[in-house]
């Protein structure tokens, strides 16, 4: 059960021994939350890159190592891990931004303001839904093992949070184990998928999903990168998907010339005051379309913005690959 890859060392710290024990140590001191809930917000956070980065290149050897680690990862993040495979490998990576993609950034307008960022995650999670749905609906009937692992880590998801919610209630009482269970739980699970959606939505916005080389936005600072497993440098990953979190910052490095420089920060918060306060009052300051937007394909066809359908022989290959 020993990782692929070295760095995966520090993942394993995270997921295994730090994040549940930051929540043990707050089911046990109620009176240290106010101080370490939003500590727990960052640890879900990274559970939700790290199931990120362990669906595109597993982190075990093993398949039943690495479904037991998607299970495990599934309870911090929030949302079963499997749901990856078709929102994110075969759709997502797949159409990247245009028409068909059921995380587009521009689906209602091609603006990029604080409004339209918050509310992404709601938009994208209803039409990320269709493809979840149809992944399932296709397991069940061509692939019974397949659909087997994605109803027992959906059981491992849910019964992980009743026994959660079970423990603090027992510990507590009703009224303060609904609290601790709510601020060290609920709250940061919700923070990571709504977060994990957000850098999908800077990552893309105001890029050029035609472009063979700016069709994201990076964030190259050394800190961000650490604390997120290299989540930012997105365009390094979306080229060479199934390339190690740990190996990105070299590949970045010899794509990063060939990448416009507005597509290029090396502060993720930097870039976060500039476009949601700065811009505010001097609109210049804010992303401008870089090339041409999803909704302007190259050959002027008309655009569809069906979801794209999930090949059940490409889906169960995939599951298999990544371990889920």
């Amino acid at each position: 059960m020993l990782p692929r890859f070295a760095a995966d060392y520090r993942a394993l710290l995270w997921t295994l021994v730090l994040t549940p024990g930051l929540v043990a140590l707050q089911f046990a001191r109620p009176d240290l939350i106010p101080y370490l809930w939003w500590v727990s917000c960052y640890f879900a956070l990274s559970c939700g890159v790290i199931a990120h980065n362990h669906n595109h290149c597993p982190t075990f050897s093993d398949k039943r190592a690495n479904n037991l680690f998607g299970n495990w990862i599934s309870v911090w993040y929030g949302y079963p891990t499997f749901a990856w495979i078709p929102t994110h490998n075969l759709n997502h990576h797949k159409l990247v931004n245009r028409a068909g993609d059921a995380t587009i950034t521009w689906r209602y307008t091609n603006r990029h303001n604080a409004l339209v960022a918050f509310t992404y995650f709601f938009v994208s999670s209803y039409f990320q839904s269709d493809p979840i749905k149809a992944f399932i609906a296709k397991a069940k009937a061509k692939n019974p093992s397949l659909y087997r692992r994605i109803i027992g880590q959906y059981l491992f998801w849910g019964g992980a949070h009743v026994a959660l919610l079970g423990t603090a209630i027992a510990i507590h009482g009703w009224k303060q184990g609904l609290y601790v269970w709510g601020l060290v739980c609920f709250v940061p699970a919700f923070f990571a998928l709504w977060t994990i959606m957000l850098f999908n939505y800077e990552q893309h916005v105001h890029t050029d999903p035609w472009s063979e080389h700016n069709h994201s936005r990076s964030f190259y600072g050394k800190g961000i990168n650490f604390m997120l497993f290299n989540n930012g440098l997105h365009a390094a990953h979306h080229e060479h998907p199934g390339t190690h979190w740990s190996k990105l910052p070299e590949v970045h490095a010899a794509l990063a010339p060939k990448i416009d420089r507005q597509l290029l920060h090396y502060s993720m918060w930097a870039y976060f005051f500039r476009q949601y306060v700065l811009a505010t009052f001097i609109p210049s300051l804010g992303t401008k379309q870089v090339g041409r937007a999803g909704f302007d394909p190259p050959d002027g066809r008309k655009v569809d913005l069906t979801s794209d359908d999930v090949d059940s022989a490409e889906a169960g290959t995939n599951a298999q690959m990544f371990g889920v």
